[in-house]
Order: structure tokens, then sequence, then C-alpha cells
């Protein structure tokens, strides 16, 4: 695919990537995992400055107002960094779904473009496996607030999060399947419980609990249609957003091996110069050109109007991205030898955040069983 960022995407991407070159090195991110902590600080006051938690935040609720492709040279600029601070987890896929819901979380919107506060969202629940419809949590109405219980899994960056967007089902328990609803509700509310743990890349995320939660009427974002259709297309957008940071990635993981095999010495002669060995980068490298066309194609598709079109390239692009993140970081820690495995050298840290973008919103293997059938369905319309 024949694409460039045009001016002001690429000073987007550069002024972040210098910011961060010089503000969060390798060595920055492997003292934080040492230490324990969830992100760096002052790190997240700077990203706030550079306008980051603005940039998908409508023009309206005083943000930058840009899409997809903005979201693109970010994530491209991020990823090799691995950063831990919830610039995902709020500044996009957060972002995503409120600015999906139109005017109802404008206010929050403009907290979180501001960087006043950090939001994330908490759908996801132990038996969905990454499927949007499922949802046990319960909504209901007491009085003039509502009455919130349920269990949710694998919430990105709670612990950092000073809202949960929690998605809940309206109706008491047993009551039938009730419309969904998406409430905004704060981490230190009475009856919240969070059980924070890290996943294989560093990132922290939580199971949370909810019992008797109590939160007033005007926590109600919204109601009804919009809620399941406003995360199908957050959803869409922020795993085009992982695609490009895998790819970011991939580019990084690529480049340093390639450096390597050109110092490593054997035999008298640097191992780069055994053609087995070339073999090999050149599958890493066409693997890598095929990824990053496919997420170009989802970044350029995940805000189609066409539903089918739309979950094509998503899952399509989820699929072949993840099935070549395992290939090049597999590749990577070959060709480094037993040093490849270590924290010592980024490359194994690169492999880390490609296994846990592989697994958010289904693994490769679940988007291909997707794209099939979408495939099926298409060729059936078209009989």
């Amino acid at each position: 695919m024949d694409f460039e960022l045009n001016d002001d995407q690429r000073q987007l991407k550069e002024a972040i990537a210098g910011f961060l070159a010089g503000e969060f090195p390798f060595e920055r991110l492997k003292a934080l995992k040492r230490s324990g902590k969830a992100h760096d600080e002052r790190l997240w006051r700077g990203l706030v400055e550079l306008g980051v938690p603005a940039l998908l935040v409508p023009t309206g609720a005083g943000g930058l107002g840009y899409g997809p492709i903005e979201t693109y040279a970010l994530m491209e600029a991020a990823g090799p960094h691995l950063l831990l601070e919830p610039v995902f987890a709020s500044a996009v896929l957060a972002t995503l779904v409120l600015e999906k819901l139109g005017g109802a979380g404008e206010r929050l919107l403009g907290e979180l473009a501001r960087g006043a506060r950090i939001a994330t969202l908490a759908h996801f629940e132990r038996d969905s496996r990454f499927e949007l419809e499922p949802v046990a949590t319960r909504a209901e109405r007491e009085g003039s607030a509502w009455r919130l219980d349920g269990q949710k899994s694998l919430v990105l960056q709670a612990g950092l999060a000073d809202v949960l967007l929690v998605s809940a089902r309206l109706g008491a328990a047993g009551s039938g399947a009730g419309g969904l609803a998406l409430f905004e509700v704060p981490r230190t509310q009475p009856g919240v419980r969070l059980r924070e743990y890290a996943l294989v890349d560093g990132q922290r995320a939580a199971e949370v609990g909810l019992e008797a939660v109590s939160v007033p009427a005007a926590a109600c974002i919204a109601t009804g249609e919009p809620v399941p259709r406003a995360l199908e297309l957050a959803v869409a957008e922020a795993s085009a957003a992982l695609g490009a940071e895998a790819v970011a990635i991939m580019q990084a993981v690529l480049g340093a091996t390639i450096e390597y095999l050109r110092t490593r010495q054997q035999f008298g002669q640097p191992i780069g110069r055994f053609q087995a060995l070339q073999h090999r980068v050149a599958d890493m490298r066409v693997q890598l050109e095929q990824a990053r066309s496919m997420s170009l194609l989802a970044a350029l598709r995940c805000r189609s109007d066409d539903t089918a079109e739309r979950r094509r390239a998503v899952s399509g692009a989820k699929a072949l991205i993840g099935e070549a993140s395992r290939f090049i970081g597999q590749q990577a820690i070959q060709l480094h030898g037993g040093m490849g495995m270590t924290d010592e050298l980024q490359v194994s840290h690169w492999f880390k955040r490609l296994t846990a973008i592989d697994l958010w919103f289904g693994d490769s293997d679940t988007h291909l069983e997707r794209y099939l059938v979408l495939m099926r369905e298409e060729v059936s319309s078209d009989v």
C-alpha cells in the first residue's frame, strides 16, 4: 500500500518520538519495572503538555479533533518505547468510547483532554473472551441513584484511573436481558474493589469488583443501542491503533536484529554474512511489510460506515499482525541467541509487548476465524 503521512501528521509523530527518545530511554523502562511502579508521573505530565490526551477529543470538548491516522502516528512514535503510561487505556480507548457516544460524555472528555483525569474502560468480563455482547454486571435503579453489582476483568491501568467507564445491563439480576448502559464510576467509590497485577509486558491491569456501588443518576452516560454501537466502533479503532503500535515495535525488533548480526562475530566474520541467517532476516522483513499494509488498511477503514467492510479490515489486520508479531519476535530471539531472552536486551521486552498486543480484543486465531465467517457471509450475499 502506497501511503505517507501528511506534514501535520509527520510533525506530530516526530514531536512525540523526539520527546520520548530524550525522556524515556530503555534504562528508564527497566528501572520502572524493577521498582514495581505503575508509570512515570513526570513522563505523563510531559505527554499531557504535548497534547496526547487531547488528540482524539472533539474540538467542541476542548480537544484537537484528530482521527485514526493521527492515532496511527502517535502509536508508531510511542510503540518502540514500551510506555507504561495510560496512553492507550485513557487517551485512546476510553476517549474513543466517549467520543462515539457524542455529547453524553463531553464534560468528561474535556477533563481527559486537559489531563485533569484519567479514565479506563471496564467492560470485558471473565466469560466474555473479548466478545462485546456478554455483560452480566447489573445496574438497578434505587430512588435517584443507580446500584451497580458485578465483576470486570482485565481492566487496563485501572489503578491509575480516576474514572472507570463501567458497562452494565439495566434491571435486577434474574430479570432477563436488559439494555446496556455505561456509567462513570470513580475508582475510589465505596464498593469498588481492585485486584491489580502486572501483565507480561509490564503494564498493569486489574480485576474490578462492584458490590452495591451507588452512583448518582448523572453518572449514567448513556443507555440503549448507542452503547453497544459505541463500544464496537471504539474497539475497532483501538484495534487499529494497537496494530500501528505492533508494526512500529516489529520495525524496531528487525532493526536491532540486523545490527546484532552485523556486530556479532563468529569464525572471524560477522554472522550476518551467513546466507542462512540472511534468508531469515528477509522472511522477517516480508512479514513486517505485510503487517504494515494491513495496519494501514485497518486505520483507513476502522471508521467506515460499511459495517462488514470495517469488521473485515480490522479482523484481517489483527489476524495477520498477530502472526507476524509472533514470527518476527521468535526469529529475533533465536538470532540473538541466549541473550535474546534476558531483560538486559530490549528485544525481549519488545517481544513481550507484541505478545500482549496480540491478546487484546482477541488473538490472531480468534480474528482469523471471524474473518473467515465475514468472508463467507459476503460470498453468500453475492450469490
